[in-house]
């Protein structure tokens, strides 16, 4: 959420930001409901003021002996009035806060102009290309007459847009994940969560996935959201803390299901398990000071490059746009595999910097350490940061087509060989 003090303090500033990423001018509409709101909080608290002083002279009077009648009238009256201020304060404060929490985030000064995708900047491209005697075959075609990838059972079973996988596949996925927690917590020192897959409405709101998102996610009927990533689930494990400097930075990772309706992708990626309702991924989140986080995005999105280095998978490293960031996002990188039968590179990994956006939400601070000069030092809100090291069903997808070979066997990159039981190439059966 954006800070209130520095609209007011600023609304050129917030209002260029916002034309930066081709969205509404909204300062004057904030500031012009800032005015009411504080003129009914300034009467409320003058009605409160009376009401105080009335009660002290009703009081008195009594003791006296003295008529009370319009002492009470009055009394009766700023009852009312009171009743009358706070209902509009609450209301200003429910309107201000909804508009609040529907603005994104300010793009940092240092990302490219744009106004989609097709404006973001290739940082660089790593890895060669793999070559074909024939047309590369999609993952879906390989899965299918490998006979370990089915979807017709899978849409029996749950509905369009899932996948069942058997036997070297099924495995590969466990290999994937397992292969990239060792390599976070093991070289990059992220602490390894199992976190709940279900979470608050307030949790969900706490990371700015609500109200936003709210399309694009899955509600039970007991009013639990099921994560549409980890970092919900990891972000929030600090909400509503007070931290120390020292403790930070705080890294998490996870594997987990993650589940989303794809309500905006209808048309898009229909084949396949680029686009599903559940999918497999491994999460990246940090909690940091404002001075650690440019060089905590930074670190983070190596993480995850090494990921795909490791695997020997082409990919190029992409700054998003103005027109292209994410909701709750200052900067983000892109991460994007090169799928052979597509002709192109998908995005695999998305890793954000949120400056202190979800901070405020969440209500979570750190305590600087104090100096000589300053010995209580003010409470400062987090910055928080968030990436996929990897999206493991695109991985497995990448894997299958960047390693095919002729008669439709997948070869297993060496890294990956002793987390599958030595299997060097994945074949058809029997």
């Amino acid at each position: 959420m954006l800070d209130l003090k520095l609209i007011r303090a600023q609304p050129d500033i917030v209002d260029l930001a916002f034309q930066r990423r081709g969205k509404p001018l909204v300062s004057a509409e904030i500031l012009a409901l800032d005015t009411k709101h504080r003129a009914a909080l300034t009467e409320l608290q003058t009605c409160q003021t009376n009401r105080n002083a009335l009660a002290k002279q009703f009081g008195e009077a009594k003791r006296k002996g003295e008529d009370t009648t319009a002492l009470s009238a009055n009394s009766d009256r700023l009852k009312t009035e009171i009743s009358k201020w706070e209902k509009e304060v609450e209301a200003y404060e429910r309107d201000l806060q909804d508009l609040l929490s529907s603005l994104p985030n300010l793009p940092a000064n240092d990302v490219p102009e744009g106004t989609d995708e097709s404006q973001n900047k290739v940082v660089r491209t790593v890895g060669t290309l793999p070559t074909f005697e024939d047309a590369p075959k999609a993952h879906f075609d390989l899965g299918e007459a490998l006979g370990l990838m089915d979807f017709e059972r899978a849409t029996k079973i749950s509905g369009a847009r899932f996948v069942v996988l058997y036997r070297h596949l099924a495995r590969l996925e466990r290999a994937l994940a397992t292969f990239m927690i060792d390599v976070h917590t093991r070289e990059f020192g992220y602490k390894e969560v199992y976190p709940p897959l279900m979470v608050l409405e307030k949790t969900a709101y706490g990371t700015s996935h609500l109200p936003k998102s709210r399309d694009d996610m899955f509600q039970t009927t007991q009013g639990l959201w099921l994560i549409p990533t980890a970092e919900l689930a990891l972000t929030s494990l600090v909400a509503e803390e007070t931290l120390s400097e020292q403790s930070l930075p705080i890294r998490f990772t996870a594997y987990t299901p993650c589940f989303r309706s794809e309500a905006g992708a209808a048309g898009k990626d229909t084949r396949g398990m680029i686009r599903q309702h559940q999918f497999g991924k491994v999460e990246l989140v940090s909690i940091t000071t404002p001075e650690q986080s440019t060089a905590e995005h930074e670190r983070m999105t190596s993480a995850a490059e090494t990921i795909l280095q490791r695997l020997e998978l082409p990919y190029q490293l992409v700054e998003l746009c103005t027109g292209d960031l994410g909701f709750q996002a200052e900067k983000t990188y892109d991460l994007n595999v090169w799928l052979p039968s597509q002709n192109t590179y998908r995005e695999i990994s998305s890793c954000s910097r949120c400056s202190d956006f979800q901070a405020r939400r969440m209500n979570t601070r750190y305590r600087p350490q104090a100096t000589a000069a300053d010995q209580k030092p003010t409470l400062q809100f987090v910055h928080t940061l968030n990436g996929s090291g990897l999206a493991v069903g695109r991985t497995l997808v990448a894997i299958m087509e960047n390693y095919q070979q002729p008669d439709g066997s997948i070869r297993i990159p060496k890294i990956l060989q002793p987390y599958m039981g030595g299997v060097e190439v994945i074949c058809k059966e029997g």
